[in-house]
């Protein structure tokens, strides 16, 4: 098989490119590096079955040759990054959704739209199942991420209604592991980091919100199983456990072995209070349930990034305090970044 993946020099994107490539299918991968690092792809650069296109699919989304599959996961995804470049992701949830539609409408080929449980927004139903409509403010910060993904999943829907296109629906919820991007303020993240310096963990609110973590190879699992399969959706991908903020940040201590405290910081706007996945319909329809545990797949999230020394000092200046107080600061330059030819 051979498949097309937006945004594929990210976190996720990379991840689903290397299982892809692991199986013996081959990869197209398209991405500005906006908010993805080359470093992330660079190890699949002299594979035959992988090629690079760089640029923006919210300009145009053209692939050379036959493609059997167009994963759409462009897309700023973390809280600094779209309250940074807001029309930025808006265009990518509209127009370059449309553009990865178009491509996979030519090559026939099946389209799948990386969703987000963000939308279900601040859920008033709990836990959230996928015929829950969601609780989101059209106009708070959040919604330039919130409404883009709703308005890219109408989008994916009319297409499979109106024009036929094979197209799949999923909605990911919290996920982590090796390549998070040091600085991007996600919680797992900034946990990590600033354990391993030693600095206070920033938590918002009374960090009584929950949230459930998916570990990365779980997830790219059930991207998969999407791709190979006809299902329209949506369906939920996610991780069932439900953690508060507060318990997360105890495990990420224990494992670290760091003394440092909490320091809480005024709950941004919108900030949802509750969220975890119901996953039957991923487990009757894809045959997918998670498999790593939280304590495992942090372990191996904490090993990643106590090997990049580097990158996690040069994070710290990005991450400490309330970077969602206010629009996050400009990405620092990090140590294992190498720069990747057009």
């Amino acid at each position: 098989m051979r498949v097309a993946v937006t945004g594929g020099g990210g976190f996720l994107g990379s991840h689903l490119c290397e299982a892809l490539l692991r199986r013996g299918d081959e990869v197209v991968c398209l991405d500005d590096f906006s908010t993805g690092d080359p470093a992330n792809i660079a190890p699949f650069l002299g594979n035959p079955a992988f090629e690079l296109v760089r640029g923006d699919v919210s300009r145009s989304a053209d692939v050379r040759g036959t493609l059997d599959a167009v994963a759409h996961l462009a897309s700023p995804a973390s809280p600094p990054d779209y309250l940074r470049r807001p029309l930025e992701t808006l265009a990518v949830g509209s127009r370059g959704t449309e553009n990865a539609l178009r491509l996979a409408a030519r090559h026939d080929a099946r389209f799948v739209l990386a969703s987000t449980s963000e939308v279900y927004g601040d859920p008033e139903v709990h836990p959230q199942d996928e015929t829950y409509w969601g609780h989101v403010n059209p106009i708070g910060p959040r919604s330039v991420y919130d409404e883009a993904k709703r308005f890219a999943e109408a989008l994916t829907q009319a297409h499979r209604t109106h024009r036929g296109t094979n197209t799949g629906i999923v909605r990911i919820f919290n996920t982590y592991g090796p390549r998070m991007r040091p600085h991007d303020g996600r919680v797992v993240s900034s946990f990590v980091v600033q354990a391993l310096a030693g600095e206070p963990l920033t938590v918002y609110g009374d960090g009584k919100q929950t949230r459930s973590f998916c570990y990365v190879d779980d997830l790219v699992r059930g991207i998969i199983a999407m791709l190979d399969g006809d299902e329209p959706g949506p369906v939920n991908l996610g991780n069932p456990v439900e953690l508060t903020v507060l318990q997360l940040a105890g495990l990420v201590l224990g494992l670290t072995g760091s003394r440092a405290e909490a320091e809480f910081h005024p709950l941004p706007a919108d900030d949802p209070a509750r969220r975890r996945p119901v996953i039957a319909r991923a487990r009757e329809r894809l045959g997918w349930v998670p498999e790593v545990d939280i304590e495992d797949g942090l372990r191996r999230t904490v090993r990643w990034f106590a090997g990049r020394p580097g990158d996690v000092a040069a994070a710290l200046a990005a991450i400490r305090g309330g970077q969602q107080d206010g629009v996050s600061a400009a990405r620092p330059r990090l140590h294992g970044a190498t720069p990747v030819a057009s």
